[in-house]
């Protein structure tokens, strides 16, 4: 064993911490001070840490119990009850800023035939704007006391299915990506896994509802998730041939209905929020590269975060505004449905695995997600007061 290792290991826990700590005193999420963290100790500043097999390999486990965690805070009645107007809001919040982000590397970096690699990594580019955070939408809405009402909760039901559809997206994009699929196998091998996921996670709930019903808060509901989440990954990955982090979310979407799914979060949350999580988030710093920096890029990065926020505001401001929402709450959901965040790091984090991004893009994508997370709650905020002061 290299304990090297070790020494990283802890200067990444110790550095992401304090890192967090302080982005979260200047209002700024709490993952963009990670990654900085990463950023700072890694090859691109000081150098302490570098990159290896093993921390992509932990990386990459806690990207995948991220996504869990995700899944379980999904609550389908929520979906239900807001259904069709919520499904239109996100269709239109992944497909407009995904046609955007492809409009807009197409015309920095060139257009490129269909099909080619060229193209699909101008895709993946729209793929990243896709991705919705809605926590501090959420945040912000329980300070102004809006949270229940209509728009707060189709705002966060919009938010999930975005979401999901985006990892559908994502799925299908990676399987084309390689030079040898076959497209109409892609597709039938995602509607495969979907219908899988159906079918045994039916099975999986009532198992998991009995055992939860006779063995309420104990250990082995929250081990048995886990077992579940690492099974469905390896079978999404493996079997199915599409993205791990798919299978992880499905495994939390499967279990989001049964009791104990805030007790399975909270103990999954444990090991992801000490450990797994900061060492990707770091991780993602770590091979973030600043010294190829070009003008082009800082103003790729410009344009990039400008289309990623307008292309939401548009998207989802036009649906609700055609879903039967007044212009004022129609502007409120399009800034609600503006925050970028985990799910976007995990997207592109993906994307560098794959060969669809470049390391260089990592900057867009964080300076994206600082953006977006310090404009959404000044702007829900003004939006909010004009209709007080009415």
């Amino acid at each position: 064993m290299e304990y090297s290792i070790l020494r990283d290991l802890a200067i990444i826990v110790i550095a992401a911490k304090f890192c967090g700590l302080f982005a979260r005193k200047v209002k700024v999420p709490q993952v963009a001070g990670e990654i900085i963290a990463g950023l700072l100790i890694g090859p691109s500043v000081l150098g302490l840490v570098q990159q290896s097999d093993f921390l992509t390999q932990m990386a990459e486990i806690g990207v995948i119990l991220l996504m869990f965690s995700a899944g379980l805070q999904n609550k389908l009645s929520d979906l239900i009850e807001t259904g069709p107007k919520a499904f239109v809001i996100a269709c239109a919040g992944v497909f407009v800023p995904l046609l955007l982000g492809t409009g807009l590397h197409m015309a920095f970096y060139g257009a490129s035939p269909l099909g080619s690699e060229a193209f699909y990594r101008s895709v993946f580019i729209g793929v990243i704007m896709t991705a919705t955070s809605v926590s501090i939408t959420v945040q912000t809405l329980r300070e102004l006391g809006r949270l229940q009402g209509e728009c707060g909760t189709t705002i966060m039901s919009a938010a999930i299915i975005d979401d999901i559809i985006g990892i559908i997206v994502l799925t299908v994009v990676i399987g084309f990506k390689n030079p040898d699929a076959n497209p109409g196998k892609v597709v039938l091998n995602t509607i495969l896994f979907f219908v899988f996921a159906i079918v045994v996670g039916m099975i999986i709930y009532r198992i998991f509802k009995k055992v939860d019903a006779r063995y309420p808060h104990t250990r082995r509901i929250p081990i048995m998730g886990l077992g579940l989440c690492l099974t469905m990954a390896y079978i999404a990955e493996s079997v199915f041939g599409i993205a791990d982090i798919t299978g992880a979310f499905v495994a939390g979407v499967i279990l989001c209905n049964i009791s104990d799914s805030a007790y399975i979060e909270r103990k999954m949350d444990i090991g992801s929020y000490m450990f797994f999580g900061p060492v990707f988030f770091a991780s993602i710093g770590l091979k973030t590269t600043i010294d190829h920096i070009s003008g082009e890029l800082i103003l790729f990065t410009v344009a990039f975060v400008i289309v990623a926020l307008l292309g939401k505001v548009v998207g989802c401001g036009l649906a609700a505004k055609a879903c039967g929402f007044s212009r004022e709450d129609s502007v409120r959901i399009g800034l609600g449905m503006m925050t970028r965040g985990e799910v976007a790091l995990i997207v592109s984090q993906k994307g560098l695995n794959t060969g669809l991004m470049d390391a260089t893009m990592f900057t867009s994508v964080i300076i994206l997600i600082i953006v977006s997370s310090v404009l959404t709650p000044v702007l829900l905020k003004l939006a909010y007061a004009k209709e007080a002061k009415a």
